[in-house]
């Protein structure tokens, strides 16, 4: 009884779809909801355990996944269906957010990113095992977004370009002493020293991160340019002329925001710039999504948050003395980036399985990577690539010309509407 009203209550809302077109299969029934055009997707339901779920929102949604009850054969399409229609829902939750924040904020309010706990939330994520990575990703271990010029370039080559694109922008040079905050698998830092010959310190907390970065370095012969630690970010001692950051401040927790940024900044000659690459959340979702339990925050990057444009500004007004000269929105490569890493994933179940990782595992994994595809290709979220810089920077050695206030405004729209 209780899936039965579930069911009836699910399909009455799935009916309201103002966008696309959704099949539902269910045993001998088949139901098709929405006025049609693209998105269109498919959904098998497996079982009416399904229907309870999905009253949880995306977290069941991805839960019912994952146990199997339900399958597409694009199971991204099926969350662009949801992405494209959820934009209607945004303007009903901040309606109803005052009545919700004092409860999240009291949730919240005892959770802070202390090193212990960041050690373990990425233990949590980046420690699964190098070899679930090297099976996922191209030959550079790069797991952020690839440039890709043209539809025929391969995943490698689109992390090249994207290499390539920051060294560029940073104008490195040999002889630069560089700081990279999270090392990922030792690609940026191998890059950067094998191309451009500089020197280069970069820190991660993940043990299988670091151990394989190390391996990296000293294959590539680079170890008296490459410095890999083990160290917390907030521990890095130093000035340096540039800093890199690919794709980390997403970990550090909405309320580490402000000492990310002052401790980027510390770390900064009077005259260093700073390349910041990071996913954002739109300004208007923020406030509610930082303190909200989504699939991704649950089960995949745990404690982790997505900052907003808005949030980067002031905390970089409030907590450093850089501002922002180049802004770029790469948010169009990165539903690209994620369909290849889902295709290197699906392709390699087989050996997946050999070495441990179960069917609900790879569930899991396959929904994530195909949540954060639909949600880049609907523009749920974004991707920006920032340069700041200090005070007495010189122009002459920055790869981008500075920004005017016109073209920064202009970048930050386009951020935004991307969000």
């Amino acid at each position: 009884m209780k899936q039965a009203a579930a069911r009836t209550i699910a399909l009455a809302l799935l009916r309201q779809i103002s966008v696309g077109e959704l099949t539902i299969h269910e045993g001998h029934r088949t139901s098709v909801v929405g006025p049609g055009g693209a998105p269109t997707a498919t959904l098998h339901v497996r079982s009416p355990r399904v229907w309870p779920m999905l009253a949880r929102g995306g977290l069941g949604l991805a839960d019912a996944y994952r146990e199997g009850l339900w399958d597409s054969p694009d199971i991204a399409a099926v969350l662009r269906v949801a992405a494209r229609d959820v934009t209607r829902l945004d303007v009903i939750r901040r309606r109803i957010a005052f009545a919700r924040m004092p409860w999240l904020h009291a949730r919240a309010g005892f959770a802070r990113n202390t090193p212990t706990r960041s050690r373990k939330d990425i233990s949590a994520h980046y420690d699964l095992g190098n070899e679930l990575f090297s099976l996922m990703l191209d030959p550079t271990m790069m797991y952020s977004c690839g440039v890709f010029e043209d539809r025929d370039c391969t995943l490698h080559e689109a992390s090249l370009r994207k290499l390539e694109m920051v060294c560029e922008k940073l104008d490195l040079a040999e002889g630069d002493r560089v700081v990279e905050l999270g090392t990922g698998w030792g690609g940026f830092a191998v890059y950067a020293a094998t191309t451009r010959g500089c020197h280069v310190t970069t820190t991660t907390i993940s043990r299988e991160q670091h151990d394989l970065a190390t391996a990296r370095v000293r294959t590539e012969g680079v170890e008296h340019l490459v410095d890999v630690r083990l160290d917390d970010y907030r521990d890095l001692r130093g000035s340096y002329d540039k800093l890199v950051s690919l794709e980390m401040i997403e970990a550090v927790g909405h309320k580490d925001f402000g000492t990310f940024f002052a401790c980027c900044s510390d770390l900064l000659a009077p005259n260093g710039t700073m390349l910041l690459q990071t996913i954002t959340i739109d300004d208007r979702a923020y406030d509610i999504e930082k303190l909200s339990r989504s699939f991704i925050r649950t089960y995949v990057f745990p404690n982790g948050c997505l900052p907003c444009l808005r949030v980067i500004a002031d905390n970089l007004a409030e907590r450093t003395d850089m501002r922002t000269v180049h802004l770029e929105d790469l948010s169009h490569h990165y539903a690209e980036t994620l369909r290849r890493w889902r295709a290197n994933f699906d392709a390699a179940g087989p050996e997946l399985e050999r070495l441990g990782y179960d069917d609900r595992f790879r569930r899991l994994w396959r929904m994530y990577l195909a949540y954060c595809e639909a949600g880049f290709a609907e523009r749920r979220i974004g991707l920006l690539q920032m340069v700041m810089a200090k005070p007495h920077h010189s122009t002459d050695r920055l790869g981008v010309a500075p920004a005017t206030i016109e073209e920064l405004e202009d970048g930050a729209a386009t951020a935004v509407a991307a969000g």
